[in-house]
């Protein structure tokens, strides 16, 4: 089974992605030939995006490096990055198997009319066989380890229907899609309360400003792609001793500054990519549902939220607080995490955030930079586990340098370990044995059974 599945992630979305859609494509009345092109413009969009984060990886890497050595900001938790983080949940027991398991539970649910979204998004599985993972070596129980991805996958399902129509109609031609992925759902809820808040804070909830208006307020200081050019300059300064290494390294600078700056343009015209695949495949699911069940009844695909991580608020915030970070790592008491190599996935954070803040651009930074903040905690609270995991799964695959942990550190990664959602199934487990597996079910079933009714209402 561990070969099977490993050779099937292996893959990769770019690979397995057109062969999906093209039976989807033709198993609901599609030409073959615009099934198969379908599939191909995402599986194009998933190399576009793969090449660009690349390129923001092997850029902002080695100056954010040179800034962690001048000046002395290592801290006791090694960043893993989701790579690693994701090498670590499928090489384990959970991992194996989690793939056919997941599926038959949402095709379980699916034919109980427990929910809408048929999560085809295989990649982003990772995220349930890890918190598997980290239960399973903290318990040294594979029982408790497949518990906690099935309330995992469970929760995020239903958070995926009850966001659907908010996803759907803040983002352009996402009609038919859902996000069935637990890292971004995590947020939502924070987005929702903090949003909220804002409306009674005297100034901020005056203040309705998104990427539009930032471009009609501040002209060229407001489009991402000189944001990005500014924030490269700057973090190359950063990485220089004085100001003679600055001037000597002017070239190396301004170029960090336009590599910058070509992530911030060229992602959306990447994801667009998506949304032309997507939209044969969406129009034709929801007029055979129309037509089979009648036009009340609806049907969600559940994908990556890579597919409109290039929303202009998103780059936007997304590039103010990678900086911000690394200042809070640094600055908050108790924290020994320092994000590096989990940066790249910032733009993640704020899939399922700008749906509730409307895409302004200050509220949305503020709830990036709260979740933020408790997630570099979570981060380092859930390190010990995680460390346990990543060493058992190094001694089995000596060949994977990328889950080696270096001698003296911890391992930790800001996808996934720092969401609220794998946070509260880590400590309910950790600290509550059978009570907080009770209430962890008590809560899964009340969601389900919640989520039941509201789909079938009428």
């Amino acid at each position: 089974m561990e070969s099977v599945f490993s050779y099937i992630i292996g893959l990769g979305a770019a690979v397995m992605m057109p062969v999906i859609f093209t039976i989807l494509g033709v198993c609901i009345g599609i030409k073959f030939s615009k099934a198969l092109k379908s599939g191909l413009y995402v599986g194009v969009g998933f190399v576009g995006l793969s090449v660009i984060t690349a390129l923001l990886t092997s850029s902002l890497g080695p100056a954010l490096g040179k800034v962690v050595e001048i000046y002395g900001l290592e801290l006791q938790v090694f960043d893993m990055g989701w790579p690693a983080a994701a090498s670590v949940a499928y090489n384990t027991l959970v991992g194996s198997f989690i793939i056919p398991v997941c599926l038959g539970v949402n095709l379980v649910l699916l034919l109980l009319g427990c929910t809408r979204t048929v999560n085809i998004d295989l990649w982003n599985y990772w995220h349930f066989a890890f918190i598997g993972a980290v239960v399973y070596f903290m318990t040294d129980s594979i029982a408790w380890g497949f518990f906690a991805a099935i309330i995992c996958y469970i929760i995020t399902l239903v958070l995926a229907d009850l966001t659907a129509k908010k996803f759907q109609k803040f983002y352009p031609g996402m009609e038919g899609i859902s996000i069935p992925q637990p890292f971004c759902q995590g947020f939502m809820p924070f987005a929702v309360v903090i949003n909220k808040g804002l409306d009674y804070v005297p100034g901020i909830n005056k203040v309705n400003i998104d990427s539009e208006g930032m471009k009609k307020k501040f002209g060229l200081f407001g489009e991402p792609l000189f944001l990005g050019v500014i924030i490269g300059i700057i973090i190359g300064c950063l990485a220089c001793k004085d100001w003679n290494e600055v001037v000597d390294n002017i070239p190396a600078t301004l170029g960090l500054g336009i590599k910058m700056g070509a992530v911030m343009e060229l992602i959306p015209r990447i994801t667009s990519l998506f949304i032309e695949g997507l939209k044969p495949i969406s129009d034709a699911t929801r007029e055979l549902i129309a037509k089979k069940f009648g036009a009340d009844k609806e049907l969600y695909i559940g994908m990556s939220p890579a597919l409109v991580i290039g929303h202009p608020t998103t780059l936007v915030v997304s590039l103010l607080l990678i900086p911000v970070t690394l200042v809070l790592a640094v600055v908050l008491p108790g924290n020994q995490f320092l994000p590096l190599a989990s940066l790249a996935g910032m733009f993640y954070v704020f899939v399922m955030i700008l749906p509730y803040t409307n895409g302004n651009v200050l509220r949305s930074f503020i709830v990036g930079l709260v979740v933020v903040g408790i997630g570099l905690y979570f981060v380092t609270w859930m390190a010990g586990d995680f460390t346990s995991a990543a060493h058992s799964v190094a001694m089995a695959h000596p060949e994977d340098a990328s889950v080696a942990v270096p001698q003296g550190f911890q391992a930790g990664a800001l996808d996934f370990a720092s969401s609220p959602l794998s946070m509260l199934i880590y400590a309910c487990n950790k600290f509550l044995g059978y009570i907080g597996a009770a209430i962890l079910t008590a809560l899964t079933l009340a969601l389900v059974a919640w989520n039941y009714m509201r789909i079938n209402k009428k």
